[in-house]
């Protein structure tokens, strides 16, 4: 459409703009703290600072975690148990911090000035990592190439930098997708539209910095040395912060709203306080301000809803709770702060589904390394290896080739007959994506069983790669890339359009809060799993030579939670109730 060709060149056409039109609607206001003007701020043109920070960033983080879980076991030591747990901890961390940072963006710093702040903190993380690995002193010490060992000081800091790095990324990952999504006005149809469009192209972004790091970066890391593999990536996340700061003139920001933590506890406690009190049927009764913008800094009105009616309560004005003009928040409150507070519940449940994805996504930086570590690593005939960890290149290419498929193809077809903007719902696509991880587990346990079978036939037990190739785990890679153009798109865009206005840094925090417990469970299970296989002196499903063990039946266990939840899920989408809002604030 020619709209869209405008809107890509970042404004409109058409002659003079009228002054309502002038300016953003969504409270956003430009790097000045002034409303912001359309036509220098925000859509595509300030995109490419935040994509191109993001490109960086991803590049950075995943060329150096992509290859973590062997630079565990053959430079610190570690066994294949203990590296996929050290591994799966550490991702955890990374995916927990962001309530740190969402929490300091939605209620203090704005999401400018927390990704501005983080982004120092990772580049000296960043830079703590790669003396680990090249300060004499610092680094392991290797009797050969892949037999090294490294003191307690040495590991300690090793993880001292990873740390840091996982807390820096709380401040960068639950605010560059809101951000970026920011650019673009929520009271403009027009800009809208291409607010769904931007996170398609926002993942696609993570990937191409995930393509490069999982081929050129492993191989590096493999055959030069880690003390260019994670330089390179520290290299790669200074330019992040150049690319971001060069967009501060044209940025479209969102005033930060105050403390969401504290207006959750006051509805809370005052519904709790009017524990005895009657919910009037009139809501034209229930409390809220007579402006046409919401209390809540940076936020629109929300309408009223009629589930979990308890929290109604705290909206129900007495004698006692106004008192020479003077509104007592912990005993009153108004409905946009108490639907604030039912929206995030709503998300909940969607939220944990997510666990069990997240878990079943882990297993490429993990399990899917080791698995292919033991296999035939040439290509072809040919005398080069490719690293296992470079396997998940093909996750990329998938999302890489998904992505535009679904924005260009398969949007535009389902609109036809769904009548939805975006094709399907959020819920819908998260479903697709559920559907399709379970696929994923099935080939990687199908693949693993083919494996011991050669192993056990032919005595393959003390090989280091056996004659099988790597290549075979093209299918599960390939299938886990389609479930997270479906599932994890569908999840930043969910989450940060059913969040309250004031809350989506919070709300994307959330999101990923989800992986950070599915590398949490995943690192659970496997102890778990470690323990009670173990016993009687058998090698278990897990041992450190995955030769002997049956890694199969741990993908197969993996298998049967991501059914039992896909069938959560869609009990849970079939309940849910969309958040509706009331006007503008400008």
């Amino acid at each position: 459409m020619a709209e869209d060709y405008v809107y890509l060149h970042g404004g409109r056409v058409g002659g003079p703009i009228a002054e309502d039109d002038l300016y953003t609607k969504d409270g956003t206001v430009d790097y000045r703290g002034n409303p912001a003007n359309k036509n220098v701020t925000g859509t595509w043109k300030a995109c490419p600072f935040i994509l191109g920070n993001e490109l960086c960033e991803r590049l950075a983080f995943y060329g150096m975690s992509a290859n973590l879980v062997l630079y565990f076991k053959n430079h610190l030591h570690q066994s294949s148990a203990a590296a996929a747990k050290s591994i799966s901890n550490w991702t955890g961390t990374c995916y927990l911090t962001p309530l740190i940072g969402a929490f300091l963006a939605d209620a203090y710093l704005g999401r400018y000035k927390t990704i501005a702040s983080f982004t120092i903190i990772y580049v000296i993380g960043m830079a703590l990592l790669t003396m680990s690995t090249s300060v004499p002193g610092l680094k392991p010490t290797c009797v050969s190439k892949d037999d090294c060992y490294a003191t307690a000081g040495q590991s300690a800091a090793c993880f001292v930098a990873l740390y840091l790095i996982a807390l820096a990324t709380g401040g960068i990952k639950p605010c560059v997708s809101a951000y970026g999504a920011d650019q673009f006005d929520e009271d403009d149809e027009i800009e809208k539209k291409h607010k769904s469009s931007f996170f398609n192209w926002f993942y696609f972004v993570i990937n191409i910095g995930a393509l490069i790091a999982s081929s050129l970066l492993v191989w590096i890391q493999t055959n030069i040395g880690w003390e260019w593999g994670f330089g390179i990536p520290a290299v790669a996340m200074a330019i992040a912060v150049v690319s971001f700061f060069s967009g501060t003139r044209i940025y479209r920001n969102q005033n930060p709203g105050g403390s969401p933590i504290t207006r959750i506890v006051q509805v809370v406690v005052a519904s709790v306080r009017k524990y005895k009190v009657k919910v009037p049927e009139d809501k034209s009764l229930f409390y809220e301000t007579a402006d046409a913008e919401s209390a809540i800094k940076g936020s629109r009105k929300l309408e009223h809803t009629n589930e979990f009616r308890f929290f109604d309560k705290a909206v129900v004005e007495l004698p006692t709770d106004n008192i020479k003009g003077f509104i007592d928040p912990w005993r009153l409150c108004t409905v946009t702060q108490v639907e604030e507070l039912k929206s995030i519940i709503r998300l909940l449940p969607v939220w944990a589904t997510g666990i069990i994805f997240a878990a079943v996504f882990s297993q490429m930086s993990n399990f899917f390394v080791l698995q292919g570590s033991l296999m035939d690593l040439h290509v072809g005939s040919s005398s080069f290896e490719i690293p296992a960890a470079s396997l998940s290149v093909f996750d990329t290419l998938s999302v890489i080739v998904w992505i535009p498929i679904y924005d260009r193809l398969i949007v535009p077809f389902t609109r036809k007959f769904t009548g939805h903007k975006n094709g399907i719902t959020s819920l819908q696509r998260m479903g697709i994506g559920l559907f399709i991880s379970i696929f994923s587990m099935i080939c990687a346990a199908i693949l693993e069983y083919i494996r011991l079978q050669k192993v056990r036939e032919h005595n393959y037990y003390d090989l280091d790669h056996m004659p099988m190739s790597v290549f075979w785990q093209v299918p599960q890679y390939f299938l886990i890339g389609a479930a997270e153009v479906f599932t994890v798109i569908g999840q930043v865009d969910f989450f940060y359009d059913q969040a309250p206005d004031a809350m989506r840094s919070l709300s994307s925090a959330l999101a990923l809060s989800t992986v950070a417990l599915g590398n949490y469970l995943n690192s659970l299970l496997v102890t778990v799993v470690s323990n009670v296989t173990t016993k009687n002196n058998k090698p278990g499903w897990i041992p450190d030579n995955l030769n002997y063990g049956h890694l199969d039946y741990f993908f197969y266990f993996l298998t049967v939670l991501s059914v039992l939840n896909l069938g959560a899920f869609m009990l849970i989408s079939k309940w849910y109730t969309y958040k509706k809002t009331l006007g503008t604030l400008r």
